[in-house]
């Protein structure tokens, strides 16, 4: 443990790799925790296939894991950038600052590294619903892209496409009443899943529900039907002592997220109600030297571009103190050499 990297990068998604890339050309000794397969198959850039809002992503089967596959072999390929980058095919499990302000981070073989800074990008997960006890029969149909999660991304598809939202809060209202707006699906429907929904006391929402004719499902959702090729047709819901199927082509679930926010907690970083971590402008924590890129920074669009650009304004950050030591540095050996 007796190198000290520059930088530590935590988490190898659109935020991650972007926070590398940009470290290794700032010509900044990195070293990159890319988790291991089980944790990267948690993570919500391996449920992004399709990413048809941003410009030559359109034609990407998984637009960020191969964006990222792509960081990755530029730089191991380059003759001297590759020399800046330590790659650990693992997960950071512990972070935790010395007394003179060095992180130490511990992986999953209990190995340990030591950095100046931490760009922390772990990320969140969107909360899955639950279909008779377990999130196994959604997956299948997510993976395939007629259940999504973000409308910014995919709220166009449910064009000319019996659509719903799956969750009992306002969001999941809200966002209902958003893609009717938007697009006027031939219907918009709301499952509850056995829920209450809670906009009862909600008189501007529940007029939009009833104007925008939107349906409100109480049952809970027993099973998914799809045709032969796969697609998803219905919901089988339970009515009483018996059930019903309801319609349904393209659902966005609308139940919260899980913020992968652990190694923020273990320095103390502040934490919002949500989950997300608290940062200032250029995505640095309550904890000094502690920086946040991605979907798991508060306040920010959960979207590829975002997290490129919280990455960069971060490692510039970092940049510039590094580049501030180094100046003092030089300037008091010139006058210890006069």
């Amino acid at each position: 443990m007796t190198e000290k990297y520059d930088i530590a990068v935590i988490g190898a998604g659109a935020a991650g790799s972007m926070g590398v890339l940009r470290a290794v050309l700032n010509n900044k000794k990195t070293i990159v925790f890319k988790g291991s397969r089980a944790t990267n198959r948690r993570s919500r850039a391996m449920w992004v296939k399709k990413v048809v809002n941003m410009p030559l992503m359109f034609d990407r089967k998984r637009a960020i894991t191969e964006s990222v596959d792509e960081v990755f072999e530029w730089i191991d390929g380059h003759e001297y950038f590759s020399e800046k980058l330590t790659t650990i095919s693992e997960e950071a499990n512990k972070v935790e600052k010395l007394a003179d302000g060095t992180f130490k981070i511990t992986d999953a073989n209990e190995e340990e590294y030591l950095a100046k800074f931490v760009l922390l990008c772990t990320g969140i997960m969107d909360t899955q619903p639950e279909i008779q006890g377990s999130i196994k029969p959604i997956l299948p149909f997510a993976n395939k892209g007629d259940v999504d999660y973000c409308i910014r991304c995919d709220g166009h598809k449910v064009i000319n496409k019996i659509s719903a939202t799956i969750g009992h809060t306002k969001t999941a209202a809200w966002v209902a009443a958003l893609l009717h707006e938007r697009y006027s699906p031939p219907e918009m429907k709301i499952f509850l899943n056995g829920k209450e929904a809670d906009w009862k006391d909600d008189a501007e929402l529940n007029e939009l529900i009833r104007v925008y004719k939107i349906k409100v499902i109480p049952g809970e959702i027993l099973s998914i039907k799809a045709n032969e090729q796969r697609d998803m047709q219905a919901f089988e819901i339970k009515d009483g002592e018996s059930s019903i199927e309801e319609s349904v082509e393209v659902a966005f679930p609308m139940l919260g997220q899980i913020a992968y926010n652990e190694l923020a907690k273990q320095v103390g970083a502040e934490i919002t109600d949500r989950g997300n971590v608290v940062t200032n402008e250029k995505g640095q924590s309550s904890v000094e030297n502690f920086y946040v890129a991605g979907d798991l920074r508060q306040g920010k669009k959960y979207q590829i571009y975002t997290s490129w650009d919280m990455a960069v304004d971060s490692v510039d950050d970092m940049d510039a103190k590094l580049r501030k030591e180094y100046r003092e540095q030089a300037k008091s050996e010139a006058l210890t050499n006069k």
